[in-house]
């Protein structure tokens, strides 16, 4: 059987790599059709076979202007000699055609800048100072680009996706059925770290991007008066740290490996995740720390937060709301082995045997 693999792009490190990467460990002689490839974004893919075609000579800075010419360059892509092609996607990738052969969407969830976040690109299309000049374009063309995006789903011939609330939105937006396989997370090095002293600070990991709503975080920590440490980079950065400046309760530490952020998690009294994403592999690796999540109420925390048991969900997405609830997480008292034990269901392994039994029955 020829397998192929497909994503929307090869440029950095997030949750749609790492859930690539596993396939790749899965089919290691597929090749891995992408827009573009950055190996020194990401240099995870050193053994793959990674085909890229003329999108490849344009910036990876542009990517967020780019989803036209992605539209059009997945489409056209000649797939016809593979029997199986699973596309990992949360943008354009799912446009493949295979005519002589099944197509599996691993779908994280639908282009959210064409559906559910349609309002928030538009505010905040994420062009700095251009954003001005880029939101009537932006506006002109997402009407023929959500055409587009719902006639490739049509011809995806099975979803699969990653949380009850991605399963919601791929019913809502395209009209579809999916199965949900909980994407795999590597947490063996945050799980141990669990038990380490809890030291008294909130903890955030993850890409800085408007998105994510890390103000929110900073936020709430200065309201609450509570010491906050984040982790990481990304475009917000300055902004962020312009936002927490006089705070000495707020401080920033730039990206570390692994087993140093492990460590770092596990100290924390609790994980702040105000944004709202299709799942989270960063706070499902904070409860592998025993560290407590607490969470905005939407998207996919719901599947692995339970208020009590491991942290605690919060109503709305303010940073009024997530002091409030910090302050109501501090009255709570956690077993943070029995956290840690909350993460293991979203092991590897049980990735690996769960989409190649879909897979298999599919084919069959």
């Amino acid at each position: 059987m020829k397998v192929a693999l497909v994503c929307d792009w090869l440029t950095n490190v997030g949750g749609a790599e790492k859930v690539l990467l596993e396939i790749h460990r899965l089919y290691p002689d597929a090749p891995i059709y992408t827009s573009q490839y950055d190996p020194k974004g990401i240099d995870w893919f050193s053994d793959a076979d990674i085909r890229t075609g003329w999108m490849q000579k344009m910036p990876a800075s542009w990517r967020r202007a780019l989803g036209p010419f992605r539209q059009r360059y997945f489409s056209h892509l000649d797939l016809s000699e593979y029997d199986l092609v699973i596309s990992v996607t949360g943008a354009e990738a799912k446009a493949v055609k295979v005519p002589n052969g099944t197509h599996v969407s691993y779908c994280h969830v639908p282009t959210q800048y064409y559906w559910q976040m349609y309002n928030d690109y538009v505010k905040n299309p994420g062009f700095g100072v251009l954003n001005p000049l880029v939101r009537p374009f932006f506006k002109l063309l997402v009407k023929p680009l959500k055409r587009a995006d719902l006639k490739a789903a049509r011809k995806v011939d099975y979803f699969v996706t990653i949380s009850d609330y991605a399963k919601e939105m791929i019913k809502k937006c395209y009209g579809r059925e999916s199965v949900v396989i909980h994407p795999p997370v590597e947490f063996e090095d945050f799980a141990k770290a669990c038990g380490k002293p809890v030291e008294n600070f909130y903890i955030v990991t993850s890409r800085q991007v408007n998105w994510k709503k890390i103000d929110l975080a900073v936020k709430a920590c200065e309201m609450s008066q509570r010491r906050l440490v984040v982790i990481g980079e990304g475009p917000e950065h300055k902004k962020l740290v312009k936002m927490a400046k006089g705070a000495e309760k707020i401080e920033f530490k730039p990206l570390m490996k692994k087993k140093e952020l492990a460590g770092w998690v596990a100290k924390a009294k609790g994980y702040l995740f105000p944004s709202m994403e299709p799942f989270g592999i960063a706070p499902v690796e904070a409860l592998a720390a025993g560290c407590p999540v607490i969470a905005f109420c939407e998207g996919g925390a719901r599947d692995y937060v339970v208020n009590g048991k491991n942290g605690l969900l919060f109503e709305e997405q303010t940073a009024k709301s997530l002091a409030e609830a910090i302050l109501e997480f501090e009255k709570m008292k956690f077993n943070r082995e029995k956290v840690s034990k909350t993460a293991k269901k979203f092991a590897v392994e049980r990735f690996d045997k769960e989409l190649t039994k879909f897979i298999d029955e599919k084919i069959k």
